[in-house]
């Protein structure tokens, strides 16, 4: 028998957490008749338009100016040249060419956990850890949060304050034919404000359940996260990665084996080579190895779909973690009614193609509080934690509020592997 502590944590959506984005509009007659009519506006009138903006919108967001004054740069190829405006024009110019979208409004799910790369002023025993979050908005577009908190010894989870305002990452570099860019934010927002929104037209639709991972190299570690870049059409795997979580760089997955949602690095290199595991065909768990991080060709089923509570679907909820017995894998799998469920495998530790044991019966299911929301009756998780002989799962509950739930190791393996 495993024994699961969920714990009355709930992390909510909340619509009132907005971010200021430009507002683009397709009809280039439209962008000139309003610049147009901006332009011939008396300097009183700009400064009364401007000042009932700034008292409606300013105390909403974090360098609201430094965001108008962005967006109206890229009207100036619509300003006459010899046009000489003033800082009032310019804000109010580009207060019309901003908007809110309130990253949230729809869903906030699907988590995913990693040590915080800061661990000063935590106590013996503590852990303080990093939550990344699928926030879902208008248009169903996805972006990726964040939030903190403290771990015990125990397994006690203390959440750190959720900051009211958002502030989006700055654009350092980007490569837009093959979709890469680098973004950073100012070191002063607050981990909790930062929220890293589509940039690229590859993931216009959304950045889809990112999958944290702490990866160590030859004494260097780097966060490395897996996502579905969405474009309204098509899907397509990406990477970020970051030592620090201000600064990011976003790269494009290729090769043959770079297809469908849901890949998952492994912590560490294995016999010599990055590790990754991969849904092929939208419903078996697959593993791939290669040399080179950006590019998979090959994969390799290692497990389907068998029993009634998984017969739909078979994936990974996030990157395995290293015990002594062999890699920890929690599993979704989905069955009767898209019910979604989490399992686990086993997978050995030199070669993880080999599957050494699964659990007979889902390890968490949504329960009666957990199965209403945006998507019902789904429990799912990005990633999972070791901490002091129990794995800290933070999970989705029907894709509308987050939790956690911890479950003592040695009392899952044991499970596991019972013949």
């Amino acid at each position: 028998m495993i024994y699961v502590t969920r714990t009355k944590i709930k992390i909510e959506a909340n619509p009132k957490r907005v971010i200021a984005k430009f507002l683009k509009f397709s009809n280039k007659e439209r962008i000139r008749r309003i610049v147009s009519d901006l332009l011939s506006m008396d300097e009183k009138a700009v400064e009364k338009a401007l000042y009932q903006v700034l008292e409606e919108f300013e105390n909403r967001h974090m360098g609201f100016k430094k965001v108008l004054l962005e967006n109206y740069e890229n009207l100036e190829p619509y300003i006459p040249s010899q046009s000489a405006l003033s800082s009032s024009r310019k804000l109010l110019l580009g207060s019309y060419f901003t908007h809110e979208y309130s990253v949230e409004s729809a869903a906030l799910f699907n988590p995913s956990i990693v040590m915080h790369p800061d661990q000063s002023g935590t106590k013996e025993g503590e852990v303080r850890f990093i939550l990344s979050l699928r926030a879902t908005g208008e248009g169903h577009i996805s972006s990726i949060e964040f939030t903190s908190g403290i771990i015990s010894k125990a397994g006690e989870i203390a959440l750190d304050p959720t900051p009211s305002k958002l502030a989006g990452a700055y654009l350092t570099s980007s490569d837009i034919p093959e979709a890469n860019y680098d973004i950073a934010f100012d070191k002063e927002t607050a981990l909790g404000s930062r929220v890293i929104f589509p940039v690229s037209e590859a993931e216009s639709g959304g950045m889809e359940d990112v999958r944290f991972v702490e990866f160590s190299d030859q004494d260097k570690t780097t966060y490395i996260g897996t996502y579905t870049a969405f474009n309204g059409k098509e899907i397509k795997p990406k990477i970020i990665e970051t030592r620090d979580f201000i600064s990011f760089n976003i790269r494009a997955l290729h090769g043959k084996a770079a297809l469908d949602k849901g890949m998952a690095l492994f912590p560490e290199k294995i016999n010599g080579k990055y590790t990754m595991i991969s849904r092929q065909g939208g419903e078996n768990m697959s593993i791939m190895y290669s040399d080179d991080l950006y590019c998979w060709d090959s994969y390799k089923t290692i497990q389907k779909p068998e029993r009634e509570w998984e017969l739909t679907q078979l994936g990974n909820c996030g990157s395995p973690v290293k015990t002594a017995s062999g890699w920890l894998l929690l599993t979704h799998a989905v069955g009767p009614m898209r019910k979604y469920v989490i399992g686990a495998s086993l997978l050995d530790l030199r070669n993880p193609d080999v599957v050494l044991a699964t659990l007979d019966k889902p390890l968490l299911y949504p329960d009666t509080n957990e199965r209403e929301g945006y998507v019902p009756n789904v429990v799912y998780t990005c990633g999972s934690m070791q901490h002091f002989g129990n794995l800290i799962i933070p999970y989705a509950m029907s894709d509308s509020a987050i939790s956690f739930a911890r479950v003592d190791i040695k009392m899952l393996i044991d499970e596991l592997l019972k013949k």
